[in-house]
């Protein structure tokens, strides 16, 4: 499918599309990177877990898939109660997004497969709530990066600045010169995005990917003793880029698809 996007079309343009819902390849400009939309699924106990893995793998993922999103899930690595799921849903491009977040209510057979999701009752949710995170990828990784077989442990990272420019300035940091480090002393890059849209901003967001923690934490040494860090490190054009660092380690659930 061509690749593309929102962002070069005037506004008046864009909006007169929006309003009909009539997106077409001719009508919006090329847009080369992926765009994430991660979601935090939060419960009051294990059992919605599952439920919730029904309705992905009987409904959600088939429909994503035949959109050309691919879909991954992940657990908290230490299994805590009571448990969080992340869904990190996939798309190339924005317009992937909007037209799969519309079409999903009108797909007779996603809403057919949906359908005992969609009908348990209200005093017996699911989940509790989820967070949603939409990301565009950066310029320096402009799609993910599929993991290797083997990888059995990811790493999540948010990093919150206290400005946008100082947001800006990390951004261009990890674009021209700690990506080529991460990829070069195996911190393996799964994704790497700007989070356009929802909480802890302004932030980016990035996942790694390892064999185990044993891989990770050599990995990281090497990372933070290399000679090439010290010295980006030290560039006054990236001081106090980063004012709170989240870290979260994951592992991939049996349904994921990364």
């Amino acid at each position: 499918m061509e690749r593309r996007g929102f962002f070069k079309k005037s506004a008046a343009v864009a909006g007169t599309v929006f309003a009909a819902g009539q997106l077409s390849a001719g009508e919006v400009g090329s847009y080369e990177r992926d765009l994430y939309e991660m979601k935090v699924y939060q419960f009051s106990g294990g059992g919605g877990v599952n439920q919730l893995k029904k309705y992905y793998t009987d409904a959600l993922i088939p429909f994503l898939n035949k959109q050309g999103v691919k879909v991954g899930a992940f657990r908290e690595y230490g299994m805590e109660e009571p448990p969080r799921v992340y869904m990190l849903h996939a798309y190339r491009d924005p317009l992937d997004y909007w037209n799969a977040t519309r079409d999903m209510r009108t797909d007779s057979v996603f809403l057919k497969a949906a359908g005992n999701y969609f009908g348990l009752p209200a005093a017996n949710p699911v989940f509790e709530r989820y967070d949603t995170f939409i990301m565009s990828a950066f310029q320096g990784l402009p799609q993910l990066s599929m993991p290797a077989k083997n990888r059995g442990l990811f790493e999540l990272r948010i990093y919150e600045s206290h400005n946008e420019e100082a947001f800006w300035r990390k951004v261009r940091m990890f674009n021209n010169e700690e990506l080529p480090l991460f990829k070069k002393v195996g911190l393996h890059p799964f994704f790497f995005g700007e989070i356009m849209a929802g909480r802890h901003m302004p932030a980016l967001a990035y996942m790694l990917w390892f064999k185990d923690m044993e891989e990770r934490d050599a990995n990281w040494k090497t990372f933070v003793t290399s000679e090439e860090w010290k010295i980006m490190s030290n560039k006054e054009e990236y001081a106090h880029t980063v004012s709170k660092v989240r870290r979260i380690f994951l592992t991939p659930m049996d349904f994921s698809q990364f």
